[in-house]
């Protein structure tokens, strides 16, 4: 649910060391004669490594789901509140959800990530690319050329879920599992904070344009690559299981072999995930716990416009709101490093849950202006904490080799819901009205409470 009300993502979120060809050597098992981060010749950093510890760790970790958030909130509460603005009908704002799909349909190129070139490469090309997209953006949102406007949308989300999953794997691979969840907190908290730049974008283009807004934010993801491309650490990819071949092995002859080889290393990432202990009871929670909070989400936007909000002040409301689930992600980080995901995530679901009854109060009671900061600004503390649960359960999904792809699988997953309810949210707001349609999204959160009660807990 960004702006008014921040999206619930994935999850979820500089260092020197290796140059690119260390990296692959490591990766291919061979000696990574590279720099380490002290820059020394022939050091490899491994996953994990002390090299990679102390306060550096916190800059490229919440540089980067910072850069990983921005887009996001563009491709999906931006967009929102472009259309929104233009006048669209809600059946065409809640069809914004479906620039949701990049996202659902990202594990389908997730292993390539993990097998050509490295999640940093990914991350770089990434971020670069979507500095274009947006300089696209900026020259003609203002142009009244929709249609244009709307496919760009689309390559923003495209870019924007393949820069996801460099980043995911990226995290993966240069912290241990420990640091993995000690961090969560704060990559959720870097993530909510673009977020908040998002909301901040649309209070912008309410008092400017919003080719204004994508400009500043093409501006701001350049300097996130120059900074990135110089800073972020070079991380020895832990191998794929079984991958490694015994020395002297002869490769398989011929080019049918060869694409066997190619296809059985494409569909082993997928084989391994799906093979790990109580995965239906895992994958039904991550597909249901999100649902209602998307389903809200997803009209939260037309909901404050109906009580009187102009752009530039949905776009402050949402600034407030953001800033308290940055809050709540920190928290969420501290009570799960404290009591461990066995003892927290049932309670923080039901909290989640039942927050989104906050929603149903805003529509049935149409209250001033200080009660809409202060219910959006509840709901999204809980919603803080709630992500960081599902990003710490996502992590503990993801077998060593298979990070990037494995983290790419479950949080596609996740955001198949956003995507349903949302595509389908303009068409039952329409039909029952804001009072229901949130009623309804509360009632769309409770299957992933009752799952929360079965999934695994290590």
């Amino acid at each position: 649910m960004e702006a008014a009300v921040t999206s619930h993502k994935s999850v979820e979120p500089a260092v020197v060391a290796l140059p690119e060809q260390g990296a692959e050597a490591a990766r291919r098992g061979a000696p990574a004669g590279a720099t380490g981060a002290a820059g020394e010749p022939g050091v490899a950093v491994a996953s994990g490594a002390p090299a990679a510890r102390g306060a550096s760790r916190g800059l490229w970790i919440s540089s980067t789901y910072f850069a990983e958030g921005l887009p996001y909130a563009i491709a999906h509460k931006v967009a929102g509140e472009f259309f929104t603005a233009a006048g669209a009908s809600l059946p065409i704002i809640g069809l914004v959800s479906l620039y949701g799909l990049p996202w659902n349909l990202k594990f389908l190129w997730s292993p390539l990530v993990d097998l050509h070139g490295s999640p940093r490469r990914w991350l770089l090309g990434a971020e670069i690319a979507l500095a274009v997209i947006l300089l696209g953006l900026a020259a003609t949102a203002d142009s009244g050329a929709l249609w244009l406007v709307a496919a760009l949308f689309g390559l923003v989300a495209v870019a924007a879920a393949t820069h996801d999953i460099a980043v995911d794997g990226f995290y993966l691979q240069a912290l241990d599992k420990d640091a993995q969840a000690g961090f969560s907190g704060l990559r959720v908290g870097a993530y909510r904070l673009a977020l908040l730049a998002g909301a901040l974008l649309v209070a912008f283009a309410g008092w400017a344009s919003f080719g204004a807004s994508f400009a500043v934010a093409a501006a701001g993801l350049v300097l996130l690559a120059g900074a990135h491309a110089v800073g972020l650490p070079r991380p020895a990819a832990a191998p794929a299981p079984g991958a490694a071949a015994a020395p002297g092995a002869a490769a398989a002859p011929g080019a049918a072999a060869s694409g066997a080889a190619g296809l059985r290393r494409y569909v082993e990432p997928f084989r391994v995930f799906l093979r790990q202990p109580r995965i239906a009871s895992s994958l039904a929670f991550i597909l249901c716990y999100r649902a209602g909070d998307a389903l809200m989400f997803a009209m939260s936007s037309p909901l404050l416009k109906s009580l009187g909000l102009d752009t530039a002040a949905r776009g402050n409301v949402g600034g407030i709101g953001t800033v308290a689930s940055i809050a709540g992600a920190t928290l969420g980080g501290v009570l799960i490093k404290r009591w461990g995901l066995a003892r927290t995530i049932f309670p923080i679901a039901l909290v989640q849950s039942l927050a989104i009854l906050l929603y149903v109060a805003l529509a049935w009671s149409r209250p001033t202006l200080p009660w809409i900061v202060a219910l959006v600004t509840l709901e999204q503390l809980a919603a803080g904490v709630g992500t960081a649960v599902l990003v710490v359960f996502l992590m503990r999904r993801c077998v060593d080799g298979y990070k990037s792809s494995h983290f790419a699988i479950g949080s596609a997953l996740m955001s198949v819901s956003a995507t349903f309810a949302g595509s389908v949210s303009g068409y039952l707001a329409a039909g029952v009205g804001f009072t229901a349609f949130f009623a309804i999204a509360f009632a769309a959160s409770i299957p992933g409470v009752v799952l929360s009660r079965w999934v695994p807990r290590d």
